[in-house]
């Protein structure tokens, strides 16, 4: 029979004694023949005390989640209506929402809750079955790997790349830094977050804050927003409407992934040879005593070299296996990051007071010419400035929602998910808990100072995840976003210019509006 689709039903997981119902018509509206029991098919419910089972009923108008993307605004009523679980059905997709801090442990620990989300599969045909993807044994011994490659002898070689690629970035910004001139800064901040992360994963510079228009920044950029397009409009999760309604995105979204594609192919074809050519540099250290791992270093190592000289069972990685993890990589390490710098500075701008104690940080602590290189020790000292960024994390955390699949019966409190649940965490929400965090809306870095953390809940902030699926990367993002934030400061003043953000869900935070800020030259 012909219906419209809509959002089944969401329903409390908290109360089964009269539990409330809200569904609603997708805002697209669209028609497909499709009968309706098999939107509805079997309701498995999340099994809790009185419980309820959810039917199809109660189909009145709700939000109109295509065009005001916002919605965490949609999240936040729910929470207030129906609970920090609730269960919901968008078309013929079943989500347990989850804002529970106490919950986020055992599904975040959880050895059966690794298995990534299917909406993550908008990423495979670009990054294929590397980390992000990737379950089972293979994940298992890619992440042992690529752990590897994270740990502080290597980080410590990328400083000199952060600080030569932020003082591009912050000389980059001078043109319009003259106290007026409204600056979006997610997109000046992204090309810079591209050249760290090309010339430390792949030991490539592209110069794309120079560059903008080469074919390979060009194609990352497309496939990016193309996906995170997808992401945001649930009609489109089902592949057959997607790809008869957008042919051609489709068509450029396949020629954009080759030239991603061709290009790391042929980084890595490249450095097999010179590996091959160049025998490692006969200088390992002892350094166990200091808890490092023992690796064979050139003078300046990337990931891709790390990945070139590994073996799973004794077996090298093919060409293939390496692509899939640098293409990782390259998603994973300039997107996100962009969104944390964009966030904090945006942030810093709008706060004065915070601003100012951290400038007064950097110039203490950075308190050197401008050709004498930042270390390790300099930016481990920055402790306010980590204090920022982490405030700005809480608030706007780079990945809001964290989506899993159950591979076995799972149980948190007094909740029971079936095997093949899937469960969405949201971060964002989390983050703002009035239950762990007094004025939670409020921007406050004083919350992270060492003395006001002892009695923060572990899993009340986890803006890199937890767990075994945390983000490997995290102190590599640490470490590149307090380089180039001292930098802005320790030149600039940042002006609270333009319109205020409008957060949106994306494959990242992102804002409708922008991120705005105004800039002007210290005296």
């Amino acid at each position: 029979m012909s219906c419209q689709i809509f959002i089944v039903e969401i329903s409390s997981a908290s109360n089964g004694r009269n539990v409330p119902s809200l569904s609603g018509r997708y805002a697209c509206e669209v028609y497909i023949d499709m009968a309706l029991s098999s939107i509805v098919g079997v309701a498995r419910t999340v099994v809790a005390p009185d419980s309820c089972t959810i039917t199809a009923s109660h189909l009145t108008p709700m939000f109109n989640i295509s065009y005001n993307r916002n919605v965490f605004k949609v999240l936040g009523y729910f929470r207030e209506k129906y609970g920090k679980v609730y269960h919901v059905w968008v078309f013929n997709f079943s989500f347990v929402l989850v804002q529970n801090v106490e919950y986020l442990e055992p599904i975040l620990s959880s050895p059966r809750l690794i298995k990534k989300n299917f909406i993550y599969d908008m990423l495979r045909g670009w990054l294929n079955d590397g980390l992000l993807l990737s379950s089972g044994s293979k994940w298992h011994a890619r992440r042992k790997i690529i752990t590897r490659s994270y740990h502080f002898a290597i980080l410590e070689q990328f400083i000199q790349v952060f600080d030569r690629q932020s003082e591009t970035f912050v000389e980059r910004l001078r043109g319009k830094a003259d106290g007026k001139t409204v600056i979006e800064i997610f997109s000046e901040v992204c090309p810079t977050a591209l050249d760290i992360i090309t010339e430390t994963a792949m030991g490539v510079k592209i110069d794309a804050q120079k560059h903008p228009n080469l074919p390979y920044v060009k194609a990352l950029a497309y496939a990016t927003k193309t996906i995170a397009n997808r992401v945001v409009q649930p009609a489109f999760y089902l592949n057959f409407l997607y790809n008869i309604t957008h042919i051609l995105d489709n068509v450029r979204l396949k020629k954009s992934i080759t030239i991603m594609h061709e290009f790391t192919n042929g980084i890595i074809r490249e450095r097999r040879k010179a590996l091959n050519e160049t025998p490692i540099e006969e200088n390992r250290k002892d350094t166990e005593s200091e808890g490092y791992l023992e690796v064979g270093m050139r003078k300046s190592i990337a990931f891709l070299d790390l990945l070139l000289q590994s073996t799973i069972d004794g077996k090298p990685l093919s060409n293939e296996d390496i692509r899939e993890e640098v293409d990782t990589f390259m998603f994973e390490g300039h997107d996100t990051t962009t969104s944390g710098l964009a966030h904090t500075l945006y942030l810093l701008a709008r706060h004065p007071n915070a601003q100012q104690k951290a400038y007064e940080e950097v110039q203490q602590v950075l308190n050197k010419s401008k050709t004498e290189p930042i270390t390790m020790k300099d930016l481990q000292n920055l402790k306010y400035l980590e204090c920022v960024i982490k405030e700005t994390l809480r608030l706007h955390p780079s990945v809001p929602l964290v989506a899993r699949v159950s591979e076995g019966e799972f149980k948190i409190g007094d909740f029971t998910l079936p095997r093949n649940t899937h469960v969405v965490l949201s971060l964002y929400a989390v983050g703002r808990d009035p239950e762990y965090f007094s004025n939670p809306d409020d921007f406050l870095p004083e919350r992270f100072l060492s003395e006001n953390t002892t009695k923060m809940h572990p899993f009340a902030f986890v803006p890199f995840s937890a767990g075994p699926r945390n983000c490997v990367g995290q102190k590599f993002a640490m470490l590149e976003m307090k380089m180039i934030i001292g930098k802005v400061l320790r030149d600039y003043e940042i002006l609270p210019l333009g319109p205020d953000i409008m957060p949106i869900m994306s494959l990242i935070l992102r804002s409708t509006t922008g991120m705005n800020l105004g800039l002007k030259p210290r005296a």
